[in-house]
């Protein structure tokens, strides 16, 4: 198990054509969510994009060397944070008043996209754990991604992980 997670873990770039499991990603997902974040923050926000449409609204953020491989990859998950992880805190953390140590701007940003991309790690082990091989990407603008995807809300892209091709199943 450790060499399909960790020792034979590469970032891929080419996938099958062929879709993922719904099944696998929320099996992964119930694995990530457990791992350790500050104060059990989990300010990790991910959506998955399935479709091509969804896909082109992600290309005028993508740099020029991502644009074909994140166009024919199978599922896109972008791996984003939230700056109001704080507002959960009283009912995710043994300490309620955690919420007062991270409820200001700088110290909500600067711990939700630690805890994020850390959340985001914690992702592309589960995912390899369940059988999936994932291309991890950081070239892209994220203010582009903020504004596509989560204009008006309180979510911003992780400018670690954001991108996260998963897909081909392995045999």
């Amino acid at each position: 198990m450790l060499d399909a997670i960790l020792v034979q873990a590469r970032s891929h770039g080419d996938f099958h054509d062929r879709p993922v499991p719904e099944a696998l990603l929320r099996q992964a997902h119930d694995l990530m969510k457990w791992g350790p974040t500050t104060a059990n923050s989990q300010p990790a926000r991910i959506l998955y994009l399935y479709s091509k449409e969804s896909r082109e609204k992600l290309r005028p953020a993508l740099g020029p060397v991502n644009v074909e491989k994140t166009m024919k990859a199978p599922l896109v998950a972008i791996v984003a944070y939230d700056t109001r992880f704080y507002e959960n805190l009283p009912r995710l953390y043994h300490n309620p008043a955690a919420i007062n140590w991270y409820n200001k701007p700088p110290v909500a940003e600067i711990n939700g996209f630690r805890n994020g991309s850390l959340q985001g790690a914690y992702l592309i082990i589960a995912l390899r754990a369940v059988g999936l091989d994932c291309g991890a990407m950081s070239g892209f603008d994220n203010h582009k991604v903020d504004e596509a995807f989560f204009a008006g809300t309180a979510i911003l892209a992780a400018a670690w992980f954001l991108e996260r091709r998963l897909a081909r199943v392995r045999q």
